[in-house]
């Protein structure tokens, strides 16, 4: 008999998440590793070593892979035979654990989680609560896995009823197609097919916290329906040519994952859930021994990379950057950019709004003109940071504030990471403007490239308040330069058509 204790029980919790918000797993490490190698596509090639340099700076450092540290998920099989010391339920034992591991003074993870989300949409303050799922089953011991799941992976979030004589595959790889780039490829596609509506999204979910074993399934050959689905997508999802960052590339999942249940005779429910390139998730086991332990990778698992400046690589300065300047930019350039910014996210952007559309003032000190703006919302800094790890967020969010900020704020150029909207890009082009991507999955890299940061205004929104950074060499590459034209668009396109010729086999005469 098992006797699991409120002490282990919150301090596994708490541990696990301290240490998947640092580090990332061997596995997904020795792929991204194998895609670096194989990568043709620059822009791709230089993503996929920001976000490896990023994974191994954090790991040195102890500091989180990325900005949003997500919204933890739990898994949970209690054995029907484990015996509890404790006078918590197991739900508020998790949330415990989640408190004091986003609270944590040497490493403080950015509170994400708001409380009243239909309208007051109000902070919780230290990312509780958790989204716990519990199962009792057979046998003396407990079993979790546990994840941090992004926004950006779990916004594009999909799911459908299909018609039992739909075509399955097809309609995976169609709103794959559609998915955009927010979920920072390359990374793995969860796919639950069966059951009901919420058995199917929970499967999909689930088979996120597996290993990537992709290229060990495809050495040993599929038996099930399931593996022979999971090769499938795999191979024609890369054959699409998404790639990295979504700019055109080789590499867009590097696995596929399928669960699958029984389900009613007239209906086929389907979920796919995306993992970002900052995959955290972590499967530990109480037996009652004690809490769970968790040994960090060794530095020799990363390999050694450094970034190649593209011979193209422009330096920009912010503080005198003009409107002239910014149309000789294309769409894959890269660039590295010192002086001073704003950064703003929804809220603050919502904000300005409400302003603007009632005629008010901006705040005192704050004002767009001519300027650039970092879609960001960075994690807290310790030990004598400048800030916290401070990575792109989704572009796309923005879209509906983008002609405002352009046309009546004055805004001059925008930094964030995915694609734009065709609102945004018919804006863009109006004005004459600009939209950069700096890569998901390297916060803390691009974090060392800013030197200092005040709040500039809505102090109150905590990490959506509107911030200054003073920046240098931070690396950024043009997403919509401003004739409209986009990498995510033309990027893709001439990668698919790259794949397919590889992908032509000559004849044997």
């Amino acid at each position: 008999m098992a006797l699991i204790t409120k002490k282990d029980f919150i301090d596994s919790i708490t541990d696990a998440l301290q240490y998947i918000a640092c580090y990332h797993s061997k596995d997904f490490i020795e792929a991204m590793s194998t895609a670096y190698e194989k990568e043709k596509s620059p822009a791709a090639k230089d993503a996929i070593a920001q976000i490896l340099i990023n994974s191994r700076m954090c790991a040195e450092d102890q500091r989180p892979i990325c900005q949003d540290t997500g919204i933890v998920n739990v898994f949970i099989k209690v054995g029907m035979s484990v015996h509890w010391d404790t006078d918590q339920s197991v739900e508020d034992m998790v949330n415990e654990g989640v408190r004091r591991a986003y609270t944590h003074p040497d490493n403080i993870l950015r509170a994400s989680i708001v409380s009243g989300p239909i309208h007051s949409r109000e902070n919780t303050g230290d990312n509780t609560p958790a989204v716990v799922h519990t199962e009792v089953v057979l046998g003396n011991k407990v079993d979790i896995h546990i994840a941090a799941k992004g926004a950006g992976s779990e916004n594009k979030a999909k799911f459908t009823v299909l018609n039992p004589s739909d075509n399955l595959v097809d309609w995976i790889l169609t709103t794959i197609s559609k998915m955009g780039a927010g979920w920072c490829p390359p990374g793995m596609i969860g796919v639950g097919v069966g059951g009901t509506a919420e058995k199917a999204m929970l499967m999909a979910k689930e088979s996120l916290m597996e290993p990537i074993n992709i290229q060990a399934l495809i050495a040993s050959g599929p038996v099930t329906e399931a593996e022979k689905l999971r090769i499938e997508l795999y191979n024609k999802i890369n054959q699409m040519g998404i790639g990295a960052q979504g700019m055109g590339g080789l590499t867009t999942v590097l696995d596929v994952k399928v669960n699958d249940y029984p389900t009613h005779a007239a209906s086929l429910p389907v979920a796919i859930i995306p993992n970002c390139a900052a995959t955290r998730h972590n499967h530990f086991v109480l037996d009652g021994s004690g809490p769970a332990e968790f040994t960090p990778p060794s530095l020799s698992d990363w390999p050694e990379v450094t970034r190649q400046i593209a011979s193209n690589t422009r330096h920009i300065n912010l503080d005198t950057i003009t409107a002239n300047d910014i149309r000789t930019w294309q769409p894959g350039d890269t660039l590295l950019l010192s002086g001073h910014l704003l950064t703003g996210r929804d809220t603050a952007h919502k904000k300005i709004a409400e302003l603007i559309n009632n005629k008010q003032p901006l705040p005192k000190g704050l004002c767009f003109k001519g300027r650039f703006i970092y879609y960001v919302g960075p994690v807290e800094p310790v030990k004598g940071e400048v800030v916290g790890p401070a990575g792109p967020t989704t572009a796309t969010r923005m879209d509906k504030f983008t002609d405002m900020m352009l046309g009546q704020a004055g805004l001059l150029g925008m930094i964030g990471k995915a694609e734009r909207g065709p609102s945004a890009i018919a804006a863009i082009k109006k004005y004459r403007s600009v939209s950069l991507i700096a890569v998901g999955g390297s916060a803390y890299l691009v974090s060392k490239a800013i030197k200092s940061s005040r709040i500039v205004a809505f102090e109150e929104l905590g990490m959506e308040a509107i911030r200054e950074f003073y920046v240098e060499n931070m690396p950024v590459t043009v997403a919509v330069d401003n004739l409209g034209q986009s990498v995510h668009e033309s990027g893709p396109k001439e990668w698919r058509l790259k794949i397919s010729q590889m992908s032509i086999k000559p004849r044997l005469l």
